[in-house]
């Protein structure tokens, strides 16, 4: 499975996914998510943990794909 990080802001009402806690900082500000990359690095963001505060709310799962066909195994 993959792993996905959920960033839900707040105020804007806007979703956003990312394959990595650093790939969030591409996209967004520290200021947007209203947690620094550090902090959220350290935070310990496990599968179905939450890290919520006044600006985003931000949770880690996985990907559930389906199984591989033998058109797509080519």
């Amino acid at each position: 499975m993959t792993k996905v990080i959920h960033v839900h802001l707040i105020h804007g009402r806007k979703n956003y996914y990312f394959g990595s806690i650093s790939a969030i900082y591409t996209v967004l500000t520290e200021d947007e998510v209203g947690i620094k990359k550090s902090s959220l690095l350290h935070a310990g963001l496990a599968d179905g943990g939450v890290i919520l505060n006044k600006k985003a709310m931000i949770r880690q799962g996985e990907l559930i794909r389906g199984p591989r066909t033998e058109k797509e195994k080519k």
